[in-house]
């Protein structure tokens, strides 16, 4: 009945999307003149419901591990614990993409239950869009790849979910993703709203940025948290390895990180319109694209969910129909779009559009590195592009980005000149000249991570400069959130740089009482024993780390088994100090010592302040939380105030009807003691 109900949720919900569309369609002909634009809104609110119904019904279903149902079958197993039962939701392909449609849905729903401020035809053109969207990936849903699948027998045990999956992280990872993604689809409808109704304006703007915002947060916290997973649970002790699906999320937040920045110039300083217009296509655009290449079988990664070419396909032409569309009527409308308020080179705006050429670069970069083994590959040549690449050409374009996004919060808006801003330029280059010769005085490191280092903290000092000379209880909260987002970027860049240049590794085969040495840590094998979990077998280490005179403290790496499905991974542990982690991992067994003792492999790194590149995930996020905190802050004061102002001419506009009344009425009485109060 599960099944039934879910499946049946899901015809109602693309019947809805539908509705939605062709009503959105004719509002945006017809505008209110239209019968039918008023079904637009009230279909996306029921739409919304029925999907996230669709949803819960499947989380239901594996949470009590309905065997009937082909994917719970599929991908869950009795006895796994709860937790992973409800995370394997979205642990495979049918399920991830329900999950998307849901959101997809409710985020439609709340656009249309709560926005008010677009013009009544931009609004039903944004929800014909939006509909539009929808409707793609409900017929994706249902016709390739049904989450309510019946097996005609139901399954005697489930096959399991992937254990690299089975962690805590794939509770946070993946939905936060997916709303960033989705984020950007409604980013996109309003855009796409915006150019065909050619209202591309500042309140189109005020509109468009809580949206981005909140996808943008999603984004950062999804990348954050993902690469903080990969690092613990795949032991192979790095925090990002240029792995296609990694770039594939990294695209979309390079993109919005660009198009947030846009559309705040466009709000604020009637600006950048076009190229606002053009980058909300451009982050969906890689939306989509990530969604293609995780799904479409031509990548084999522990996030590629689907293997089927047919899927791939269904992904591709959306991609096409949605993206090519979209540039179609750009290509139509864009030259009706006005440009603008101009501004000088030396300006905010100016080092905002400077920055977003340089994030645009970095993106062609990633997607070049990305897509160019793909195609070799069709041609039967096997390539490998990794850090050798990525790093070198995305810091060409980074360096410069980073340098100008120092000084571009300290400009004035419209025109300025660099002399007015001298002592804080002055007090920059001489932090990143110090800073350059003292770690050239102590070692020799590669030039990228000494830039790295140089520029981390030049940025941190940056970050804070716009608060000189100000009243910290007056600044403005969307401002502590840029602060704080850019102060982010410093600590994590910070974090990147110092394990690139300082991290300590050591590789050794031991046996019990043996005693490696990394980086000042003392680290003793104490013994190996296996050990037994709900769905896994392992062998475990005890060991002893202390570092200097401090108290030992007892790691417990585990090499494991699991059995449904049958895979080994490795259970890294981890030491989390002030400036840094130290990280083990143990292996295969290597042979006996002398004494006949097994000897097992162990690999043991110090990774100097590596938990800063977390640290800054998590204050890029939070500053976009405050920047969301302090627009809604101020659009609630000015709803009051327009309010507040509405009652004070409803009180003048009586009063003058009482005057107008008494004077042609001839009462002859003293009109003033009848006169109201005036409005507060």
């Amino acid at each position: 009945m599960i099944a039934e109900l879910g499946l049946a949720a899901l015809w109602l919900s693309t019947a809805l999307a539908v509705l939605q569309m062709v009503s959105g369609a004719m509002g945006m002909r017809d505008g209110a003149n239209s019968p039918f634009a008023i079904y637009a809104r009230p279909a996306a609110v029921v739409q919304a419901f029925l999907a996230v119904l669709a949803f819960f019904l499947l989380l239901y279903a594996f949470a009590v591990t309905d065997l009937s149902i082909k994917l719970v079958a599929t991908n869950s197993h009795s006895a796994k614990p709860l937790i992973y039962k409800l995370t394997g939701t979205w642990g495979n392909h049918e399920g991830s993409m329900l999950l998307w449609v849901g959101v997809l849905a409710l985020s439609g729903g709340l656009l249309a239950g709560m926005e008010r401020r677009l013009p009544e035809k931009t609004m039903s053109a944004t929800l014909a869009v939006q509909g539009f969207v929808a409707l793609g990936f409900y017929a994706f849903l249902l016709l390739s790849s049904n989450p309510f699948e019946r097996l005609p027998i139901p399954a005697v045990e489930g096959g399991g979910l992937n254990p690299l999956l089975q962690d805590i992280g794939l509770a946070i990872h993946p939905p936060t993703l997916y709303i960033g993604y989705v984020g950007l689809s409604v980013a996109f409808s309003l855009a796409m709203g915006a150019l065909i109704t050619r209202q591309v304006t500042p309140d189109f703007a005020k509109v468009l940025r809580p949206w981005v915002l909140g996808a943008w947060v999603f984004l950062t916290f999804g990348i954050t948290a993902g690469s903080y997973w990969a690092y613990y649970e795949l032991g192979w002790g790095g925090w990002w390895f240029w792995d296609p699906v990694e770039n594939a999320s990294l695209m979309p937040w390079l993109a919005a990180t660009a198009l947030l920045h846009s559309v705040s110039v466009l709000a604020a300083r009637d600006a950048l319109r076009t190229w606002t217009i053009m980058l909300g296509v451009l982050a969906f655009s890689m939306s989509m694209l990530g969604t293609f290449l995780v799904r479409s079988g031509v990548l084999t990664s522990v996030h590629a969910f689907a293997v089927d070419p047919e899927r791939g396909s269904f992904i591709l032409a959306l991609l096409g129909l949605y993206i090519g569309g979209a540039l179609v009527i750009f290509a139509l409308r864009a030259g009706s779009i006005s440009e603008g308020k101009r501004f000088t080179v030396t300006s905010r705006e100016g080092a905002l559009v400077f920055n977003n050429v340089m994030l645009s670069a970095i993106l062609a970069i990633v997607l070049l590195g990305t897509l160019y083994p793909l195609l070799t590959e069709a041609f039967d040549v096997r390539v490998s592009v990794g850090p050798p690449y990525f790093n070198p050409a995305g810091a060409i374009f980074a360096i410069p980005m980073f340098v100008v996004m120092a000084i571009g919060p300290l400009l004035r808006w419209k025109d300025d000149k660099p002399a007015r801003i001298q002592f804080e330029l002055a007090l920059l280059a001489s932090v990143v000249i110090a800073v350059i010769a003292l770690v050239a005085i102590f070692g020799d490191y590669s030039i990228l991570a000494v830039l790295g280092l140089a520029l981390s903290i030049a940025l941190a000092i940056a970050a804070l400069l716009p608060l000189r000379g100000r009243n910290i209880r007056r600044v403005p909260v969307a401002t502590w959130g840029m602060i704080c987002a850019h102060f982010g970027i410093a600590v994590a860049l910070f974090g990147m740089a110092s394990e690139s240049a300082f991290t300590s590794e050591k590789l050794a085969a031991v046996a019990p009482g043996d005693t490696v040495e990394v980086a000042g840590w003392n680290i003793q094998m104490e013994s190996v024993d296996p050990v037994a979990g709900p769905n896994w077998t392992a062998i475990e280490a005890r060991i002893l780390a202390a570092r200097g005179d401090e108290e030992p403290t007892i790691l417990a790496p585990q090499s494991r088994n699991f059995w449904s499905p049958p895979q080994p991974t490795s259970e890294s542990a981890l030491i989390t100090r002030w400036d840094g982690q130290l990280y083990v991992v143990i292996g295969d067994q290597a042979g006996t010592d002398a004494n006949g003792n097994n000897r097992w492999q162990l690999r043991v790194w110090w990774k100097p302040f590596v938990t800063f590149i977390w640290y800054g995930g998590l204050l890029v996020a939070f500053g976009g939380i405050l920047s969301i905190a302090g627009r809604v802050r101020v659009d609630l004061k000015r709803r009051k105030a327009v309010e507040m102002g509405k009652e004070r001419r409803e009180d003048m506009d009586a009063l003058a009807e009482g005057d107008a009344i008494d004077g042609k009425g001839g009462t002859g009485g003293n009109t003033s003691a009848a006169e109201p109060e005036p409005a507060e």
